[in-house]
């Protein structure tokens, strides 16, 4: 029997869960919730119907799964604790400073009405999360070290998007790639944030606008640009469309550690991703997870959980006969 799953939210994390589904055979997308008029909304599967999020609660008997794909700053703080209430959830919450009160605020409340809820899904957090926690249990004495991109952030784009004079513009983070090559010969540098990425900017200034200033607000925008070497260009918006439409991202994680009883031998975990499509990917890792939910709550589990909490069998449609004999 397919794993019955539902979207709230169908922007581009929303579009990329449907995609997903489609390449897993053990589910299936009843239902895309959006504030949008439903009949603005066109999606792609054709058994799958479009409502507006007021009925979502009214379908509590037809999914299994509904996975949030709202964004993290207003949306999910609001939406994982509501909708726990009625439905196995997950979400790709992303705020890591703030993972701690959210986890507490939707464990209590699925907990209490028997649903698995399993938060801030994605690359990071999740997947590079999971990569760090294995180096440092295998590698207890040792330096950690992440590195983004190069990739689009989505979060400074819009940030360079708000500077008066602005048109539209994009943000790519890059790794220092002498940080990055100190880190994988083993030297455990001390990096501080302008040491590891650099971030360069692509703006198309509306006419007339005050080139200079724009490039100085940009670079000196605190939490954004301050604290890192940055570089702006001025673009066409053809050249923006042409060069830059996409949303790849990626990055590094490394565990530098020694070994031996005075510590003689070094070892370099790494993991890494380049991918094509932020969203897209995350929407697969969200998949995978939602899987998980939908097992664990069979077994009778409850509560919030995170990817430190999910064995990695219940992320895949094999059976554990199949991955013993597969993968192991």
């Amino acid at each position: 029997m397919s794993i019955r799953v539902g979207i709230i939210g169908y922007g581009n994390l929303g579009r990329g869960v449907e995609c997903a589904i489609k390449q897993n055979n053990d589910m299936e997308l009843v239902a895309v919730f959006t504030r949008r008029p439903p009949h603005e909304v066109n999606i792609l599967t054709e058994s799958a119907k479009v409502y507006h999020v007021d009925e979502v609660v009214k379908m509590k008997d037809r999914m299994d799964v509904v996975i949030l794909c709202g964004g993290s700053a207003t949306d999910l703080p609001k939406q994982t604790p509501e909708y726990a209430k009625y439905f196995n959830v997950v979400d790709s919450f992303d705020t890591h400073a703030n993972i701690p009160v959210h986890f507490d605020s939707v464990d209590k409340v699925a907990a209490e009405h028997g649903n698995v809820a399993i938060i801030s899904v994605g690359w990071d957090p999740g997947m590079f999360s999971l990569n760090r926690l294995y180096a440092n249990a295998i590698l207890p004495t040792g330096s950690d070290y992440t590195f983004w991109g190069k990739g689009v952030s989505q979060g400074h784009s819009d940030a360079i998007r708000r500077v008066a004079g602005v048109k539209n513009g994009k943000q790519y983070t890059i790794p220092v790639e002498a940080a990055l090559e100190s880190v994988r010969k083993g030297d455990n540098p001390k990096l501080n944030t302008r040491e590891k990425h650099i971030r360069e900017c692509f703006v198309v200034a509306e006419e007339g606008a005050d080139l200079a200033k724009i490039e100085q607000d940009i670079k000196t925008m605190p939490n954004y640009f301050a604290d890192y070497d940055t570089t702006v260009h001025f673009i066409s918006e053809e050249e923006l469309k042409k060069d830059h439409s996409g949303i790849p991202h990626g990055g590094f994680v490394i565990r530098s550690g020694k070994t031996g009883w005075e510590e003689e031998h070094s070892h370099i975990i790494e993991y890494s991703l380049k991918l094509d499509s932020n969203p897209e990917f995350t929407s697969c890792v969200l998949v995978a997870y939602a899987r998980a939910a939908y097992r664990l709550n069979k077994e009778g589990q409850k509560g919030c959980k995170t990817v430190f909490d999910i064995a990695p069998a219940y992320l895949s449609s094999k059976s554990s006969e199949e991955l013993r004999k597969e993968m192991l």
